[in-house]
């Protein structure tokens, strides 16, 4: 920014020679060197519109971000723009009778589920639980209650926004219905969302958690695991993972630098049905821990042990069309810790229910036709651990090569990659099209961003 002048807003605008700089340019995923001429700590979406017609007017671009998860292929593209940072922006509302959520572009996904339990409700939560709920719905919404409700782009009913003309707007399948569409599961790079209203889901009985195994159990326990992974209906979502916790104070001490083999799952049943599906996991092998338990669906996302934030991430991710024995023996040689990968976890969600039907008038993320989403991820403490992570997910998609779908998710994408190289060629196109009509000049920057 070359000029003194500042956009007329109750939040602030903090520039490189200011107090607080590091901390304001500062995303949860410490990896990720954000460098934008200014960051805005907005209050409301009239200070969003103020600073995007600011921006306008200086030539300048802007992005948008909640908690800065996605941050690592963001902030290469930062220079001459103004990040439009949400985090003052916490506002939820829940209409019980309606069974719908107001979200504002600030607030995080635990605090979206714990308005929604006090209403008996839940919403679609993930494997974090200080993800920006926004920005884990705009790039699909992968959740643990995913096989039996879909992703949770697909159950937005309006979204508030700016438009790169600085024009605050509301869209929704009858008004603009192609920016809406494009929204949901297609990123954030055709508008700044201000917030969402969603569908919730009735929810009173569940049951959830994650058996904790030596990671020598390898192979076996995942052929294990895939055979009753085939076995469950869409009630039941589950993830399998390679996982070594560092020997951090909030790892609980039977788990800190152990290399384990983890089956997590949420069944939504009491505890009597849930016992019965999950026993034959059990059998696996003797448990270090076993988390399982009735649990309120406000503690979903704690249940896959994530890291505190902040924290450097690097991560990577393949989708899996099928995973026969001879995938499993190759998942495990580039995942196993014991065999010398660097990564924090490797690991399978597993996809299929509702996640692979299409969804009723759904938006460019309408399902995923893979059997499983492979994800790794990595903390590169020193540069050199950095390349070191990074030439490991090179090994890992030449390995899981011949088992691997077309595409990826989104909201795992943490490698540079146009849009074009995880979602299907017709919906970029379509996708690109609403880009041309809404920001033609490219104001709006995306972490991910497609093809005009």
């Amino acid at each position: 920014m070359s000029d003194t002048t500042e956009p007329a807003m109750a939040g602030a605008i903090v520039r490189p020679d200011d107090d607080g700089w590091d901390e304001a340019r500062a995303a949860w995923n410490l990896a990720a060197d954000q460098r934008p001429d200014a960051v805005a700590l907005v209050e409301s979406a009239g200070d969003v519109a103020e600073v995007v017609r600011f921006a306008a007017r200086h030539d300048l671009r802007v992005a948008g971000q909640g908690t800065g998860h996605g941050a690592g292929t963001l902030a290469p593209s930062l220079e001459g723009s103004i990040l439009i940072k949400t985090e003052r922006m916490r506002g939820i509302e829940v209409d019980v009778e309606a069974r719908t959520a107001r979200i504002e572009a600030g607030a995080l996904a635990e605090e979206v589920a714990g308005a929604a339990r006090e209403s008996g409700l839940s919403s679609l939560p993930g494997s974090s639980p200080n993800v920006g709920a926004i920005g884990f719905t705009l790039g699909g919404g992968l959740s643990w209650l995913g096989r039996r409700y879909g992703f949770a782009c697909n159950r937005v009913r309006a979204i508030e926004l700016v438009t790169a003309d600085g024009e605050p707007r509301t869209v929704d399948a009858d008004n603009e219905p192609e920016l809406f569409w494009a929204l949901r599961g297609g990123g954030g790079g055709y508008a700044i969302v201000t917030a969402l209203q969603t569908d919730l889901v009735p929810l009173t009985d569940l049951y959830a958690g994650t058996l904790f195994f030596p990671a020598e159990v390898g192979a076996a326990g995942i052929r294990a695991y895939r055979e009753w992974a085939e076995t469950v209906g869409d009630d039941v979502t589950s993830i399998v993972r390679f996982l070594r916790p560092p020997p951090m104070p909030d790892v609980p001490e039977p788990l800190r630098d152990t290399p384990l083999l983890t089956v997590g799952a949420a069944c939504i049943m009491d505890r009597e049905a849930g016992e019965e599906v999950v026993a034959p996991l059990r059998e696996i092998g003797q448990p270090v821990m076993d988390s399982f338990d009735q649990i309120p669906p406000a503690g979903l996302s704690a249940i896959h042990v994530e890291p505190e934030p902040p924290v450097p991430v690097l991560a990577s991710n393949v989708l899996i069309r099928e995973l026969p024995d001879e995938a499993i023996n190759a998942f495990v040689s580039v995942a196993d810790p014991v065999a010398g990968s660097p990564l924090l976890l490797t690991e399978l969600r597993q996809l299929g229910g509702a996640l692979g039907r299409e969804a009723e008038n759904g938006g460019a993320l309408a399902k995923l036709d893979a059997a499983f989403v492979m994800l790794g991820v990595g903390m590169p403490m020193t540069p050199e651990a950095g390349e070191a992570i990074d030439a490991h997910y090179d090994r890992q998609e030449e390995t899981m090569a011949p088992w691997a779908a077309d595409g990826g998710y989104l909201n795992f994408a943490d490698r540079p990659a146009p849009l074009e190289a995880i979602l299907p060629a017709d919906v970029c196109e379509r996708l690109a099209e609403v880009k041309r009509r809404w920001d033609p000049d490219g104001m709006i920057v995306a972490n991910h961003p497609v093809s005009t």
